[in-house]
């Protein structure tokens, strides 16, 4: 298994390569630039701040200093935040998102997985429906509508929760962006471990273990949900990786200084080298865990082997 993860890892290279270059080019190619203003710069200001940041050269060189700064570690400069680095404004940020990402994707899994075994346990019965129905309605709604939702009825009218805002080591900050992060992906859940569940009990292998009068709890608990697992195990990885490095909505309404946010700045800003620093660590976060999880494969499914 060590093997085929360094293989994995080796032939990410190329991928990640292919992001950068794309993400780098782009940026290149939309209008404006990260001096543009709307009181215009005088000539000979504008000309040295080009040359400062390097952005008075051709593309090509930009782009080939650019690869030889990333391969040394250095993301380069933030063209907005002028007293910061990318590599600084990421360590900072980086923490945050991966905070409130994790959250979220335990919410989800726990929240998700127990509303779709109870579903499928009890096929076409009223919890079926409802727990079909909150599911597809938690699908439809986007995350910009539920958080000024929930800002507005827990922040503002109940007054329980703070509305936004973030507090290194306070829980109740982390509340509303948490549950927002949280419902679409226990609706997928849901729905996910429901119909795998479902196929999973008209297995042989659980009917086999029916048959040897097995507990029920032992059946669907060990039996099926494991077998229910793999769907769920495959959706999961994106969606980690996706969480984990910031929801750009969810951090910007709540005012969440993780990387999602700096994002959505950099982008605005024309903040090339802000905005390429999260394009590579989204891309390595996508790398990482798509393999993690072909090796959890291996780990819940005793037939798939890796030579």
């Amino acid at each position: 298994m060590l093997g085929y993860a360094l293989r994995r890892l080796a032939g990410a290279v190329p991928t990640i390569f292919v992001v950068i270059t794309a993400a780098f080019f782009l940026m290149r190619i939309a209008p404006g630039g990260p001096f543009d203003q709307e009181r215009t710069l005088e000539g000979q200001v504008m000309e040295n701040l080009n040359a400062a940041f390097g952005l008075s050269d051709p593309l090509w060189r930009q782009y080939l200093t650019y690869l030889g700064n990333l391969l040394q570690g250095d993301m380069g400069p933030s063209f907005i935040y002028r007293d910061f680095t990318v590599g600084t404004l990421l360590k900072a940020g980086l923490p945050v998102s991966v905070t409130l990402g994790s959250l979220a994707l335990l919410l989800a899994f726990l929240v998700g997985g127990a509303l779709g075994v109870v579903a499928a346990l009890r096929q076409n019965s009223a919890v079926d429906h409802l727990v079909v129905t909150v599911a597809t309605f938690g699908i439809t709604v986007p995350n910009f509508v539920v958080a000024p939702v929930l800002s507005l009825v827990f922040g503002v009218w109940l007054d329980v929760l703070p509305a936004g805002g973030w507090q290194t080591g306070h829980l109740a900050p982390m509340v509303l962006p948490v549950v927002t992060l949280a419902l679409p992906q226990v609706a997928v859940v849901a729905r996910l471990i429901r119909g795998a569940m479902l196929e999973a009990l008209t297995s042989d292998h659980v009917r086999t273990a029916r048959a040897y009068g097995l507990p029920a709890r032992l059946v669907v608990g060990v039996h099926a949900l494991r077998a229910a697992l793999l769907p769920v195990v495959s959706y999961l990885g994106p969606a980690a990786a996706a969480l984990l490095t910031g929801s750009v909505v969810v951090e910007s309404i709540f005012g969440i200084p993780g990387i999602g946010r700096y994002f959505v700045q950099g982008a605005l800003n024309r903040d090339y080298t802000l905005v390429m620093g999260t394009v590579v660590v989204v891309a390595v976060f996508i790398v990482v865990f798509n393999l993690v999880v072909d090796l959890l494969y291996a780990v819940i499914d005793p037939r798939v082997r890796y030579d």
